[in-house]
């Protein structure tokens, strides 16, 4: 009780003396200082790449009659290129004449056995002349049905000249124009998926002992920093370059596939460390030091030496302990002693 009463009476004086010299009391926001697990880092080299591109190709040879523009944005399903399938409509109609054919010959051979089988009563005919008959009526109806088969091959084929995209995205390339010749495995558009990307990174053999799936990361570009996590380590590295594939997930379609990024990655195992908010750091020429809230409202100037950083969260070494009370706003212009005004206690 009588700590708080002295803390109060001090704050009164410095805000009596501020008010004095025509200076209020400056406002700031704080934060806590932690005690977080930390390895030191290093900034990997990355690349912007959509979890799907595909370079889309026929499946038949044939005439092309459409073939979406660069930049249409296409649903799963749509149609993106289209071959001409006036042989394969041609050669459906052969295979339903076949069929109907066939049937034909099927109906009357069932007609000649149940007349075989009449006369056969009176003995008229012999029961070989029957099996026989009855050999040829099983043969038909497997005629049919090889025949049945041709025409579902066929379309088959008439469903192919018709080309439709795998994935949601958009086109971003046209390799093939209306009224070439295309064929089985001739690329005609690749097709992106603009909105579900990633970020592909190289890093070290030496530091995959140190990454793992769902591993919080930043991602750093000219626009500033992004929180996300490793969605996936490639488990086997180059030969050459010794480095392995590091994934990292995105969230969101602001990104541009291509762009270049760094992905911060450990490179160490982690040590429990004195960390605060990068904000409360002071960088001048010859110093970097933080400003401590003292229990009477007042702050204290305290030098510090940096360390490893993750996110937001940067490591201190100086007179800063787990449950400080540091300034992370408004401190450029305070001095040692000086009393202050908190707007904000995070």
């Amino acid at each position: 009780m009588r700590t708080a009463t002295v803390a109060a009476m001090l704050l009164a004086m410095s805000w009596s003396v501020a008010l004095a010299q025509g200076r209020p009391p400056p406002s700031v926001s704080i934060d806590t200082a932690t005690e977080e697990p930390m390895a030191s880092t290093f900034l990997a080299p990355g690349t912007i790449v959509s979890r799907n591109d595909a370079r889309i190709s026929a499946e038949i040879a044939g005439r092309l009659t459409s073939v979406a523009e660069v930049g249409t944005r296409v649903e799963t399903g749509d149609l993106i290129a289209t071959i001409e399938d006036r042989p394969w409509q041609l050669q459906l109609r052969e295979n339903i004449a076949n069929i109907r054919r066939l049937q034909a010959n099927a109906e009357y051979l069932q007609a000649q056995l149940q007349r075989f089988e009449r006369l056969a009563q009176k003995s008229d005919v012999t029961r070989n002349q029957i099996d026989e008959l009855r050999s040829q009526i099983e043969m038909a109806r497997q005629d049919i049905v090889r025949a049945e088969v041709q025409r579902d091959q066929t379309l088959y084929q008439i469903s192919r000249t018709k080309i439709t995209a795998p994935f949601p995205g958009r086109v971003t390339e046209r390799t093939a124009s209306v009224g070439e010749y295309t064929g089985p495995g001739v690329e005609i558009i690749r097709l992106v998926d603009t909105d579900n990307v990633e970020v592909r990174a190289q890093a070290p053999v030496a530091v995959a002992r140190y990454l793992a799936d769902g591993m919080g990361v930043a991602i750093r570009d000219d626009r500033g920093t992004a929180e996300s996590e490793i969605r996936s380590v490639v488990g086997v590295g180059d030969e050459r370059s010794r480095m392995v594939e590091v994934r990292v997930a995105l969230d969101g379609a602001d990104w541009i596939i291509g762009s270049a990024v760094r992905v911060e990655l450990p490179q160490s195992e982690p040590t429990v460390v004195v960390a605060v908010p990068r904000d409360a750091l002071i960088l001048r020429e010859n110093a970097t030091y933080l400003y401590k809230l003292k229990d009477d409202n007042t702050v204290q100037q305290v030098p510090v030496q940096t360390g490893m950083g993750n996110g937001a969260l940067i490591e201190v070494r100086g007179d800063v302990a787990r449950g400080d009370r540091v300034v992370i706003r408004g401190g450029e212009r305070l001095r040692s002693g000086q009393a202050v005004v908190i707007v904000q206690d995070s």
